[in-house]
Formats: structure tokens, sequence, C-alpha cells
């Protein structure tokens, strides 16, 4: 192998590696406070319906905050933007150390919504940026093991640090290790964001879907996918190996142009919309994804609120260690949504001919369809009759495993998909799945109060296995649904 492959692959790695603790810090700063809302509770007087509102506070800044963002990340490069979302959620860490009133929770929550919205879209930009498609299921395993790590993972650190240091410690701990990935992101972190140099007329498009790949099959809408193949994603037309390598201050640039782009901001903002709702692989996981989110704030809302009270009355690090099953469950999901799924279209392609179809993703993704509402209903039902504590849990942990199996499936899918559309793609995914977390979260009191907490698991419960069965008609119907769109996927790319 080249000298010059071998510094490359290494500065991806040191590139995506900052990457994925970003991602780990954006979910630890979401999620690890609901571990001490029995404290706020207690030592501020803030109500647990003030309490139910700020993580819903939490989910629109998310949802708003990734609208106004990632086009700029289009436009100008990731950079910029991961500097700026960084600097955000560090100053949201800090105030929230500091509050004292409800106002101050709110607030707080809201901008660190705001910070961390471009979390998800982004990182999965950078992934297309710098993996090849046998790699991206896997390397979105790892994003996802970092989700799922801040997400259930660093409530239980933070459990025990709030019962032995003081729960405003959490906050200045997360502060202190997002100051040192700032500092990351400022003196190592390399711009991702490919501009290309045209050199010469690009060819008439073939009818692959999804995105170019070395050898296509005028008659399949399919990729051509070896163990070979996929060390690239060359065209006839792509520009010759070895590459000159760009300056020190072309990779560390603040601001990162395409040569000749005439879209503007507005323009993008309106192409989410257009993306979201004309591509059913954008619409299905969109639908997935947010369902997914909305079925986990329900969980994380009712766990810090019910084991709170008679008959569990847990305290801050039981509340905490109440998240490390739906952690384990995650994992193990991982592994077969990441590096499994990775061997299994390599497999499923050359069954096929040599020709990858992105939907071949999705066989992953079926035992989810019933595992989510099983995991979800267990939870709620043994929760609401007052059950053993390990009942919830075997319920969460089963949660979890759907959580990474149908989540990670769904959005190497989308890249698969679209890959020159990804950024547009998933900040209507971002958007949809944080809007409607934001409407659960806020409806929960009173549907609960409405139908009470048994039924309204069942609900959920029935909701989620409706939601998870899409995966069916994706699987049967999706090669046909992107070969219906791929004329206003070209025209959207510029191709």
């Amino acid at each position: 192998m080249a000298a010059g492959h071998i510094e490359a692959r290494k500065l991806k790695w040191v590139n995506f590696g900052i990457v994925l603790l970003y991602s780990l810090m954006a979910f630890v700063l979401l999620d690890i406070g609901t571990v001490i809302w029995g404290d706020l509770n207690t030592e501020l007087g803030i109500s647990y319906e003030s309490l139910d509102n700020s993580f819903a506070a939490n989910c629109a800044g998310l949802a708003v905050g990734c609208i106004f963002l990632i086009p700029y990340a289009l436009k100008y490069g990731r950079r910029p933007i991961y500097l700026l979302s960084c600097c955000s959620m560090l100053a949201s860490a800090i105030w929230q150390a500091n509050m004292e009133t409800t106002t101050d929770l709110i607030l707080s929550n809201v901008f660190s919504g705001v910070g961390g919205a471009v979390s998800e879209a982004i990182v999965q930009m950078t992934i297309s940026d710098l993996f090849f498609v046998h790699q991206r299921a896997t390397m979105n395993g790892l994003y996802i093991l970092m989700v799922t790590t801040g997400t259930f993972l660093a409530p239980v650190v933070a459990g025990i640090s709030a019962v032995n240091q003081g729960w405003r410690w959490i906050w200045w701990w997360t502060a202190i290790l997002l100051g040192a990935n700032l500092v990351m992101f400022v003196f190592a972190y390399e711009e991702s964001k490919y501009t290309p140099v045209l050199t010469s007329i690009a060819a008439n498009q073939s009818e692959n879907i999804g995105y170019p790949a070395p050898k296509v099959k005028s008659q399949k809408t399919g990729a051509k996918l070896t163990e070979e193949s996929t060390d690239g994603e060359e065209s006839p037309d792509a520009e010759p190996w070895p590459l000159p390598r760009k300056s020190s201050r072309q990779r560390f640039a603040l601001v990162t142009r395409t040569p000749g782009d005439p879209v503007s901001v507005r323009q993008m903002i309106v192409r989410f919309v257009v993306v979201l709702f004309k591509f059913p692989a954008a619409s299905y996981t969109a639908l997935v994804y947010a369902s997914l989110l909305a079925w986990f704030s329900v969980i994380l809302t009712t766990l810090s609120t019910y084991f709170t009270l008679p008959p569990y009355n847990f305290d801050s690090m039981q509340i905490g260690l109440l998240n490390l099953p739906p952690f384990i469950g995650s994992a193990i999901g991982l592994v077969f949504s990441g590096p499994m799924n990775d061997w299994l279209i390599l497999h499923l392609a050359k069954r096929n001919d040599g020709v990858f179809e992105p939907e071949m993703r999705l066989w992953i993704a079926l035992p989810g369809i019933l595992l989510t509402p099983l995991g979800i209903v267990l939870y709620g039902l043994s929760m609401a009759n007052g059950q053993p504590w390990i009942i919830p849990c075997v319920g969460t942990a089963i949660f979890g495993v759907s959580f990474s199996l149908v989540g990670t499936t769904a959005l190497t899918y989308l890249t698969d998909c679209y890959r020159e559309l990804i950024g547009d793609a998933l900040v209507g995914v971002t958007f949809m799945r944080n809007a409607m977390a934001t409407v659960i979260v806020f409806a929960l009191t009173p549907w609960i109060d409405s139908i009470g907490l048994r039924n309204m698991f069942i609900s959920v419960g029935c909701l989620s296995f409706g939601v998870c069965l899409t995966t069916v008609p994706m699987m049967v119907y999706g090669k046909k649904m992107r070969a219906l769109t791929k004329d206003t996927y070209f025209r959207m790319v510029g191709m």
C-alpha cells in the first residue's frame, strides 16, 4: 500500500475520531439532564410538568436549528458549523451548571437543542465524505454507538456524579469535555467537504439510482458492487489518483465554497422540503427515525418521573443505572446493523450478479418490526403495574436492540439511495424526528391523564408496530420508487 494512501487513511480516522467524540458529547449534553429531575424538583422547586416541557423545548431546538445551520454546512463546509455547534453546546453546559430558575432550565435547553441540532445530519454528511459504500454501515454503527453511549450510558455516570459531587457537576464535566473537543476541532479537524476540479464534460448518466459506481448494468437499477470495486466510487471521468494534497490553509479554512455553486441558502431550505416528500426513501427514514426518537422520549420521561415515586423511590444514581439495559441492547443491535449489514450486502450483491441495491440493507431491520413494540409494551405495562424493576429493564433492553437495528439500517439505506443529497435529506429527517418528539412529549401528560399510563403504552406499542411495518413495502417497491424519481434526483444534484 502506498505511503500516501496510508497517511490519508490515518488522517481520515483522526477526522472521524474527533467527529465521534463530538457526537458523543452532543447526546451527553442532551440526555443527562433527566437523571437529576428529582434534585431539580426538590432543590429548585421546578415542577415535573416544567421538566417535561424543558425536554420538549430541547427537542424543538433540535428540530429548528438543523434547518437553519445545515444549509451553511452544505454551502460553506463542515468545519465552521462543527466549530459553531461545539461553542454553542459549551456555552449551554456552563449555563445549565449555573441555572437557578425554571426560565434558566427552559432557555438553556432550547440553546443546547439549537447547538446540537446539526449533530445528526452533519455527521452523516461527514461519513459520506470520508467512506466508501461498503464501509458506511460500520461507520454508521460507530456513530450510533456514540449516540447510544451518550443517550444511555452517560446518564449512568451522571447519576453517580450527581450523588457524589452534586448535580451541578454533571454539567461542569460536560463543559470540560466539550472544551477539549472544541480544541481538537480548531487544531486537528480538516475540512472534509469535496470541492471538485472540473477538467472535462461529464458523461451521460447511467440508470444507476443512488450514487455513481464503477460498473453499472443498464438494465438494472443498482450498482455493481464487489470486494474489489468498492475500494472507491470512481466514474470513467474521475480525477486520477493520487491527487495533489491541499495546503494547510485550505485544509483548515473556516470557509470552503464549491466553485460555481449557484444555490442560495433559501433555495436549500426549500430543497429540504422537496427531498423529504418527493423521495420515498427519505420519507421512510424520516418516519421510522422520528418514531424511534418519539418512543424513546416517552420511555425516558416516564422513567425519570415514575421511578422516583412509590413503589420504586429511586434516587439519581438508580435512575441513571436504569439506562444500562437499553445501552446493552443497543450495543447488541449495532453488531448486526453495522459490520453484519456490510457483510450481508456483499453476500447479497454477489448472489445478484454483482449488483448492489440499497434495499438489500433492509433485511437487517425486519426483526425490529416485532422487537420495537414488544420492548415498549413490556416496559410500560410492567412499570404501570408496579412490577419488579428488572422487568421494565428487560423491556428497555429489547427496545435498545430495535433502536439500533432499525435506526442504523434506515440511515445507511438513505445514504446509499441518495448520496449526493444526503445533507438535504437528513435535514428533513432530523426536523421530522425532533418535531415528532416535541409534539409527543408536550402531549404526554394530557395523554396519560386521559386514558391512563397502561393504555398509553398499549397505544404507543400499536403505533410503533405500524410504523416499523413500512419496512416491508420499502423492500418490495423501493427500487421501483427510486427509478420513478431518478430524473428529479439527477436534476437536483446537477448531473
